[in-house]
């Protein structure tokens, strides 16, 4: 069975809740203590002073995995508070806040030359590895999640605020993400081959520092031999990291048994797809990738899991992701979770506190 690994950012906040550029001192804590020399498993430093990664190490078990994503959760807060921090699950901070770049020469760099972009850059996704065997399994795994890719984002859309005010989006964090000039859906690659000159052809343009900044919706990891789907938000609810990595390792199986559309669907029309995602999640409708047309989101999403039950079931994991996608779909994904806070008088400070505790719970 392929392994599957998480990469979740996470917001550094006071315990009132607001923004908290104390990265450098939590990475200081985390550097002192024991390291395992497995891939993954670490807290890491992100692209500014407010926020920190976690990452789980590979596994092939789902319950394995929910219990690392909870565990690194935790061991993130536990050193954050160590410098007077709490760690929230938030795609976007619901603050007005001024983001500082990390004491990196790299990361400065890139605040030079994308100016305001950089500058706003304070954002949380979830990053999911599936194991792939060589470049043109991987590609072939890439092509085939093009048109689903939306979906993950509409079940994990979990940043409705920028700068102090509501957007009306359920996932705003796609937006502010999609300034990089490689953010977003990709053209079908074909091949491994395909895939490299793409990526060839970025760095010639100088464009980009490097292929660290190649931001695609998915992509083939720089440092594992693994597909790395970075489309979604944050998850509020640890299971709902889980839910995204039990789907892509569903799909990238599916993908290696069917074979390519004659058609795919153009680069330009699954932007709007996306768009239509992060505006209103799993609470309007979704573009159906079979029909290419809007339904409710609750029946495109179940046309995604039908789409890969045999995957699923194989994994023995279908009635796990049956149970979880139908809690998402009534309780909400973490933008709806958000927004009922507001509803109940929640103001910045004590929605960022009621995250705070979902993260760590």
């Amino acid at each position: 069975m392929r392994t599957m690994g998480v990469e979740e950012e996470f917001l550094l906040v006071t315990p009132q809740g607001e923004p908290y550029a104390v990265a450098p001192t939590v990475l200081r804590h985390a550097a002192a203590e024991p390291s395992d020399p497995r891939p993954g498993g670490d807290v890491e430093k992100e692209f500014k002073q407010e926020q920190v990664e976690t990452s789980t190490h590979p596994c092939t078990d789902r319950d394995d995995l929910l219990a690392q994503v909870r565990d690194g959760r935790r061991r993130a807060d536990a050193l954050a508070q160590r410098a007077g921090a709490r760690v929230a699950a938030l795609g976007t901070a619901p603050h007005v806040v001024e983001s500082t770049v990390i004491p990196d020469r790299r990361a400065n760099e890139i605040r030079a030359r994308f100016g305001q972009t950089a500058r706003e850059q304070l954002t949380c996704g979830c990053h999911v590895h599936v194991e792939v065997a060589d470049d043109d399994e991987g590609a072939r795994v890439l092509d085939h999640l093009r048109p689903w890719n939306q979906v993950l984002l509409a079940l994990s859309a979990n940043s409705p605020s920028w700068l102090g005010a509501s957007t009306g989006y359920a996932s705003y964090r796609s937006q502010v993400w999609g300034r990089w000039p490689t953010a977003g859906p990709t053209a079908p690659f074909g091949d491994g081959a395909g895939y490299r000159r793409v990526i060839a052809d970025l760095l010639r343009s100088e464009t980009v520092l490097d292929d660290g900044m190649v931001y695609f919706d998915a992509r083939l990891s720089a440092r594992y031999p693994t597909v790395e789907v970075r489309v979604a938000d944050v998850c509020l609810d640890a299971a709902d990291a889980v839910l995204q990595a039990t789907l892509v390792r569903a799909l990238a199986e599916t993908a290696l048994r069917t074979d390519p559309p004659a058609e795919p669907v153009r680069a330009e029309v699954l932007r709007a797809w996306t768009w239509r995602a992060a505006r209103s999640g799993v609470t309007g409708d979704l573009v159906s990738p079979s029909a290419g047309t809007p339904r409710p989101a609750a029946d495109v999403v179940g046309e995604l899991v039908d789409h890969v039950r045999d995957a699923l079931v194989e994994a023995g994991d279908l009635d796990w992701v049956e149970r979880q996608v139908g809690h998402v779909l009534r309780r909400g994904n973490g933008a709806v979770q958000q927004l009922a806070w507001r509803a109940e008088g929640a103001d910045d400070d004590a929605l960022v506190q009621r995250a705070v505790d979902v993260t760590t719970a």
